[in-house]
């Protein structure tokens, strides 16, 4: 679409003409991309911009660099929700080409697989699961029942994908209006998984918002894990049952999270990071190699002194 008929699509006076292929933020748009402002604490990011064009306020529009188109508006943020539909793929494809089968792989009974996708050698996909369009998957891979992998995911070699495991939902992202109506942000990316990964039964893994949610080499996934769009889980790292990571997670290499864990948004944990039991991560974790317990986070070493203090209090 044209920036011209975007802006036109949300009420912005807009008269340029160029060409717009996608959405992304604001440090990896292209020049043919567009993207948005919302939280000032993104200011430097806007400042270094190479997007055709950006959704911003008044407040900020001075920031926005030479040769970026100013959107401006008064909620940017749900502005691009509205604009996202623009770019959502199609749900379903009706045309394309017929899925492509590697040699020695069984496809048992009542699978769909979808236009344009690719499965490799010697794979197993089981009765009831769902592969969607334009999906790759490697060699040696099993897919067990009621597996369902939405359009333009990427699984790797050697994986085991365990029954009713969802690949690539949507995320959960929304805008507000102002009168609190959630307006829908469409979650255009994907999930790439890597090699020699098992995800655990019931575990979800939600698609991105513009680029890839992506778990690599060697990892380990329970059953009922939670995935939120945009996580990174980096190589050999271990999930327990019920752990929940927030959007934009970064875990680093062999972090392992106990049962029922969990994380608050765009943080990162450090690499052979350990989390206990039950404990919730609500501020990026900068040094390694350390054990970490409770709610609010303690070093699992304090916190089992706290819990023997207070077990002391009811003598």
């Amino acid at each position: 679409m044209t920036l011209k008929e975007i802006a036109n699509f949300i009420g912005i006076d807009c008269q340029n003409e160029k060409e717009i292929t996608g959405l992304n933020t604001l440090l990896d748009s292209n020049e043919n991309q567009l993207t948005f402002l919302e939280n000032k604490k993104y200011i430097n990011d806007l400042k270094n911009t190479k997007a055709a064009a950006v959704l911003v306020t008044h407040e900020n529009v001075n920031e926005v660099p030479d040769g970026v188109v100013a959107l401006v508006c008064d909620q940017p943020y749900l502005n691009l929700a509205k604009i996202s539909k623009l770019f959502a793929p199609n749900v379903v494809e009706i045309y394309g080409a017929e899925p492509l089968i590697g040699s020695e792989t069984t496809i048992m009974p009542n699978v769909y697989v979808g236009k344009n996708s690719v499965i490799g050698n010697n794979c197993t996909i089981m009765a009831g699961a769902f592969i969607g369009d334009n999906v790759k998957i490697g060699n040696n891979t099993i897919i067990y029942p009621n597996v369902t992998v939405y359009r333009d995911c990427t699984i790797g070699n050697d994986c085991i994908i365990h029954a009713g495991t969802v690949i690539g939902s949507d995320g959960f992202g929304f805008a507000n209006t102002k009168d609190g109506k959630y307006i829908k942000i469409y979650q255009n990316g994907n999930v790439t998984i890597g090699n020699d990964v098992e995800i655990g039964a019931n575990t979800a893994i939600d698609r991105a918002v513009f680029k890839s949610t992506i778990i690599e080499d060697g990892v380990r996934l329970d059953n009922l894990v939670h995935i939120a769009h945009n996580c990174k889980i980096g190589r050999g790292s271990i999930l327990v049952g019920q752990v929940g990571l927030a959007g934009s997670t970064i875990l680093n290499a062999y972090v392992v999270m106990g049962g029922q864990s969990a994380t608050a948004g765009h943080l990162e944990i450090a690499p052979f990071t350990t989390i206990a039991a039950r404990g919730g991560v609500t501020k990026s974790i900068t040094e390694p190699k350390k054990s970490w317990a409770g709610f609010p986070l303690f070093e699992h070493k304090q916190w089992l002194k706290l819990q023997a203090k207070i077990s002391n209090l009811l003598k």
